[in-house]
């Protein structure tokens, strides 16, 4: 598990071990919390950060679903390189205020 901005994410993919956590920590974006997912991929020693959404979710366009990974890795990253996926995981504590609601008291 991968805690950062009061998010915890899940290490799905790690190709060719581009999963390195200090550079990841110095990358990170509040803009990236909003994606279902968030994709790693390295060039020239640099670490790029792409955010995609879930299939079924709202905000997903064609090209920010995580259907559109792998034409992402094909178009946008250097041949063979480097690169991780992490997923989001849900957090029981960060409700929506519908959850909230609709959750029985304690």
């Amino acid at each position: 598990m991968i805690h950062i901005a009061n998010r915890t994410y899940e290490l799905v993919t790690d190709h060719k071990n581009g999963w390195n956590y200090e550079v990841f920590k110095d990358r990170y974006s509040e803009v990236l919390e909003r994606y279902d997912y968030i994709v790693g991929d390295w060039g020239y020693n640099q670490l790029r950060l792409r955010g995609f959404f879930k299939e079924a979710h709202p905000k997903a366009t064609k090209e920010s679903s995580i259907a559109a990974l792998q034409d992402y890795l094909n178009e946008y990253c250097n041949f063979g390189c480097a690169y991780f996926i992490i997923e989001r995981v849900p957090n029981p504590k960060q409700q929506t205020p519908a959850e909230a609601i609709s959750s029985p008291s304690v």
